[in-house]
């Protein structure tokens, strides 16, 4: 999305290179599945009910960012969050944004992980001149890394289990998988697909580990 990077396009005191946005979100290399979520998404034909949303405070778009409702990607389950970093878009008084993050701390919004710094990251961005008229005054869109994307891969897992396992012994054999049987890359068997699926099993393992206090022991073993 393009809001990702006005950080970039109308460069700020941080996060004004792309290393140094992902390097604050990804503390190791296998945990770099990030999540979005934006706010406000309205036409401009929307009710007067939304368009006094698009009018909402800085503390309203921060929590709106925490909202489900508002995340392009459906997660479930509970988890912790590795990071965060939520890059605002707009005219935004850093008193009011000291504010809203004092509110959001004391409200304890956010669950962290306990084998890293719990915070969260904020980028103020000023907004696009030619898109100024369109847009809400103040918009916002978070980046987080979240424990609970595993449910995301747990679900793909579960898929390719079903079809792998019908396309093996299913009324149809070889339904599901004839095309793979059949392309040059694989061979003459599936190793490709089920070495594929314990990798992703690999990484569901390695974010259920990074929700526990003794992940820096789990990544160390050998």
């Amino acid at each position: 999305m393009a809001a990702s990077t006005s950080t970039l396009r109308y460069p700020g005191y941080m996060h004004n290179d792309l290393v140094g946005l992902v390097a604050s979100l990804v503390p190791t290399p296998r945990l770099h599945f990030l999540q979005t979520a934006f706010t406000p998404i309205t036409a401009p034909g929307a009710s007067t009910a939304a368009r006094a949303h698009r009018q909402a405070s800085l503390i309203d778009v921060m929590k709106s960012l925490l909202d489900s409702s508002n995340a392009l990607c459906s997660p479930t389950g509970a988890g912790k969050y590795i990071s965060a970093l939520n890059i605002i878009e707009g005219p935004v008084d850093p008193a009011q944004l000291h504010k809203s993050l004092a509110r959001l701390r004391e409200k304890r919004s956010l669950s962290f992980i306990e084998w890293g710094p719990a915070t969260l990251q904020v980028a103020l961005s000023r907004g696009s001149p030619i898109a100024r008229s369109r847009a809400a005054p103040v918009s916002g869109l978070m980046l987080a890394n979240n424990t609970n994307v595993r449910s995301v891969f747990e679900v793909a897992c579960q898929q390719f289990d079903k079809l792998f396992r019908d396309g093996l012994s299913g009324p149809k054999p070889g339904a599901y998988l004839q095309n793979y049987i059949d392309a040059d890359c694989l061979g003459d068997n599936l190793e490709g697909l089920t070495s594929a699926r314990e990798t992703v099993r690999d990484l569901i393992s390695e974010y259920e580990a990074a929700a526990r206090p003794d992940y820096p022991e789990y990544i160390s073993q050998p």
